[in-house]
């Protein structure tokens, strides 16, 4: 994809590449993997804006920080996850990241502490020119294609929590996204604000120093233990019959097959659904444990994500003595704790608001068309990859219903064979084009009813109730759009000289 060269004129110039990865998560690693294997002779990089790849799991440091996925499916489909637990710690995933990179030779194209600022289309050129912070020096990088695996939510800045009063404390105040290493919370009254993934990782990995955890929730959420299996257990089936390459490949296909089926099973039948849930979470707490209202939540399964513990260690906590559950609205924060609408007071040390993300796609890029800003809240996305009107770009988003690293596979897959059709034909642009009547009715991108999704609807892009513009919920038809979708359809290609 060398157009300079291609159309007859000057070779390429300094820090100018075919394709431009910005991110050195998961999704960056995943996407350039897939560059480099269907686009060979193509010249790529990838810049991060921080010290280290990992992304999500090199940044958060909340002790027990762990994957909210199984590994199986979580992991490279290329580089399949190895260990014989399914729900990792967040140290672990950045060792094996970093060990994939280097596998596949992905770690020499990195350019750590590159912060990309703004990036603009030059219909001229038909390349991005992106201006990146470096060492507080400003550079100049071109791409002909930019891949934003930039994640979902700011990373500098966490979601505001709306709490009443909260100023009024006097005692520790934490957001999980920041958490401090130094913090000793030993003999420490601790309050969780919140019911989700974060909220449950935590409570069982603080009891064991903390003089009192209190989980404090305004509604419960849905959870589901996951055994861990450890190296001392014996072998599965796949791992007595088959080789290790391919019992990996059965076990990932094994997991992703059932999380679909029980993601089907729960929206078709979801009072059925609701009581397998709840009975499981019953079995695993102390006897005579209340769960109304602290387990029954008051929306369907996969209304919002099912949250998952390794070894219903979240249900363990409750046992130890130390560990409680509040279920109400909070009033005010006080200057000691917190009181709630009901009178009920909870004392406290330290405050942890555990209230969920704050959504942004894109990584605060300035985005641009020849000069000219772009609204991604009013784009359609193509194949929930690309934006409409906007040339030779693509967002890697995964799911809200699988683990994320399967939705962004299928991104990586369709964005280089999209490159590949380009090379072949000769073109140098692809815009997304959606019609009138196919943008009338309009879907939020991610389709969760969590309130900071809902806080920031009016910051997400959109999906369609036809193809290609239907969000991203299903990852076989994905996968097969992945590899088999037709590109024409919805899509406007340019050749211009350049």
């Amino acid at each position: 994809m060398n157009g300079h060269l291609q159309n007859g004129s000057e070779a390429p110039r300094p820090n100018e590449y075919d394709v431009v990865i910005i991110g050195a998560g998961i999704s960056g690693i995943n996407a350039t993997y897939r560059v480099q294997t269907t686009l060979p002779d193509a010249t790529y990089t990838i810049l991060e804006g921080r010290e280290h790849w990992g992304g999500t799991w090199d940044l958060f440091k909340y002790p027990g920080i762990r994957s909210d996925s199984d590994l199986f499916t979580f992991g490279f489909p290329f580089n399949p996850w190895s260990k014989p637990n399914p729900i990792a710690t967040g140290e672990s995933i950045v060792e094996y990241i970093g060990a994939t990179a280097r596998k596949f030779g992905i770690d020499k194209h990195i350019q750590f502490r590159h912060k990309v600022r703004s990036a603009n289309w030059s219909s001229d050129e038909q390349r991005w020119v992106l201006e990146v912070e470096n060492e507080g020096q400003t550079k100049v990088v071109r791409g002909k294609f930019v891949i934003l695996g930039t994640g979902y939510y700011n990373y500098d800045k966490p979601l505001e929590a709306d709490i009443p009063g909260l100023g009024n404390f006097q005692g520790t105040r934490i957001h999980p996204q920041f958490w401090p290493t130094d913090l000793d919370y030993t003999g420490k009254k601790m309050v969780i604000i919140g019911s989700g993934a974060t909220a449950i990782t935590l409570l069982p990995a603080l009891v064991d120093k903390a003089a009192k955890v209190t989980m404090l929730q305004r509604s419960p959420s849905y959870i589901l233990s996951l055994p861990q299996r450890k190296a001392t257990d014996p072998k599965t089936w796949s791992e007595r019959l088959f080789p290790t390459w391919l019992s990996l490949k059965l076990t990932r296909w094994f997991f992703i097959t059932q999380a679909y089926l029980f993601y089907v099973f729960s929206r078709k039948f979801p009072k059925l659904a609701k009581r397998v849930l709840l009975g499981g979470a019953k079995k695993q707490l102390p006897k005579d444990f209340p769960m109304d209202p602290h387990f029954n939540p008051r929306y369907n399964v996969w209304d919002q994500r099912v949250c998952l513990c390794p070894d219903g260690d979240f249900f363990e906590a409750f046992k130890k003595g130390n560990a409680e559950i509040v279920t109400g609205k909070i009033k005010t924060v006080t200057s000691s704790g917190i009181e709630l609408e009901n009178g009920d007071k909870v004392p406290a040390d330290i405050i942890i608001t555990a209230t969920g993300l704050n959504l942004e796609i894109g990584g605060k890029i300035a985005l641009t068309i020849d000069k000219a800003p772009v609204n991604i809240a009013s784009k359609f996305m193509w194949h929930a990859t690309m934006l409409t009107g906007v040339p030779n770009l693509a967002l890697i988003i995964g799911y809200t219903n699988a683990p994320w690293t399967l939705g962004a596979d299928a991104c990586a897959r369709l964005l280089t064979r999209l490159m590949k059709f380009m090379k072949e034909k000769g073109y140098t642009s692809a815009i997304p084009e959606i019609t009138e009547e196919e943008a009338s009715k309009p879907m939020p991108a991610l389709n969760m009813t969590s309130t900071y999704i809902e806080k920031a609807l009016d910051r997400l892009p959109r999906g369609a109730a036809v193809a290609p513009w239907l969000p991203r919920d299903n990852y076989f038809k994905d996968n097969w759009d992945a590899w088999f979708a037709d590109l024409g359809k919805g899509m406007r290609f340019r050749s211009v000289s350049t």
